[in-house]
């Protein structure tokens, strides 16, 4: 790697902010010039030396030197900063996070969402934290804590944190609006039957219901004192889709289910809860999302509340969805991270051997840090697999 490429890289990156180039921006742009990343140990003090001195440069200097090297930078080099978004409000964007209390918030979510964030600074708008906690058994009290302080130092504007477990009797009603548009059913096939019907892409025999029946059978679901009402197992509420759809992901998929179970905040208050695509959907419409940035595992997800989107004829946000960055080597389940806890094999969730939130913050990083790194990632659907060493090491260097 010669200096002269080096140079072209720090001026360009010093040009796009203002004069002040960053060595851990160099270092990514340089992985398009074919540095490995165990070069970059090898390297780190040139780059330190280049950047110290372009730095020292006015800005109209920086220019002028930049177009002496610019033929330098290759064509498959990262852009500088994320790109524009289309169709964006003069109001600015909308958009959203939505975690679960289930355990501590990661370096996974950080670089999953923070993007998102970013936008709402760049364009103005909302940026809305749900917490998803209609799942009562896996839904930990002191998550709700936790994800407000993580979500405060990391994100820095989050316009509301709504608790979906506060919005039931919304989502309920939205469940009666499907039934009555004759797009929703009640379903007591056992769930080894449902799946036998969908994979021969055979209709279930409940399809056939009235709207009446199904109204009854779904008071029979919500109802906690008739003798007569479901038992938990025994009936869900399915879209109506297609059985015959190409992706049996897509064919009559649940929106609720009864689960007894006591919720932290909620108790026993409610015994029918709404599946993910039910809830996502209509926060989505009731907030008016403009734009979703997503993890690209969750492309069949999108594609069902789109249909239910589509029953209520509402336009759906525009939507990327993201490549995974994939570490190697950091436990990323906040399972594992919580029972890690819990035996006592870390002292708690701002240990600095976990990479949860609360640990990168005691351990000094800075949010900044992570929006660079985010920025010189951009929007991509490609995966990056990475180990902790190389990931922090770049960060050290954004974090300086």
């Amino acid at each position: 790697m010669n200096k002269d490429t080096i140079r072209a890289y720090a001026l360009k990156n010093a040009i796009h902010y203002n004069g002040k180039a960053n060595p851990g921006a160099v270092i990514s742009g340089l992985f398009a010039e074919g540095l490995k990343k165990e070069q970059v140990k090898e390297y780190s003090q040139k780059i330190k030396e280049v950047v110290e001195e372009i730095n020292k440069l006015s800005l109209e200097e920086q220019k002028k030197d930049y177009e002496k090297f610019k033929d330098l930078i290759s064509e498959r080099e990262v852009r500088e900063g994320l790109p524009e978004l289309p169709d964006v409000p003069k109001k600015g964007i909308i958009t959203r996070f939505r975690p679960a209390p289930s355990g501590p918030l990661h370096v996974g979510h950080i670089m999953s969402i923070l993007s998102a964030s970013m936008y709402v600074d760049k364009y103005g708008g909302k940026f809305y934290v749900i917490i998803d906690d209609t799942s009562p058994e896996t839904t930990l009290k002191e998550s709700y804590k936790n994800i407000k302080t993580d979500c405060d130092w990391i994100f820095g504007n989050v316009a509301e944190y709504i608790n979906s477990s506060d919005r039931m009797d919304l989502y309920y009603g939205y469940a009666v609006s499907l039934i009555e548009k004759k797009k929703a059913y009640i379903c007591t096939c056992s769930a080894d039957d449902f799946k036998e019907l969908a994979m021969k892409k055979k209709e279930c025999p409940c399809r056939k219901k009235t709207e009446k029946q199904n109204i009854s059978d779904w008071e029979k679901m919500i109802s906690k004192n008739s003798k007569n009402n479901f038992k938990q197992g025994d009936a869900v509420l399915r879209f109506k889709s297609s059985m015959s759809d190409p992706n049996p992901a897509m064919r009559d998929f649940p929106l609720a289910r009864i689960n007894e179970h006591g919720h932290p905040l909620q108790g026993k208050k409610y015994r029918v809860w709404p599946l993910m695509n039910l809830v996502v959907a209509v926060d989505d419409m009731e907030l008016k999302m403009t734009h979703i940035i997503r993890g690209k595992d969750h492309r069949d997800n999108a594609k069902r509340q789109k249909m239910i989107y589509d029953v209520f004829e509402k336009k759906y946000p525009w939507t990327f969805f993201t490549g995974r960055i994939k570490f190697t080597d950091l436990v990323l389940s906040k399972r594992k991270i919580s029972a890690m806890i819990e035996s006592g094999e870390v002292t708690g969730m701002d240990d600095e051997k976990l990479p949860t939130v609360a640990s990168l913050k005691k351990r000094g990083y800075k949010p900044e840090a992570f929006r660079k790194f985010v920025e010189q990632r951009g929007l991509t659907e490609v995966d990056k697999v990475i180990d902790s060493k190389e990931f922090f090491q770049i960060l050290d260097t954004f974090n300086k």
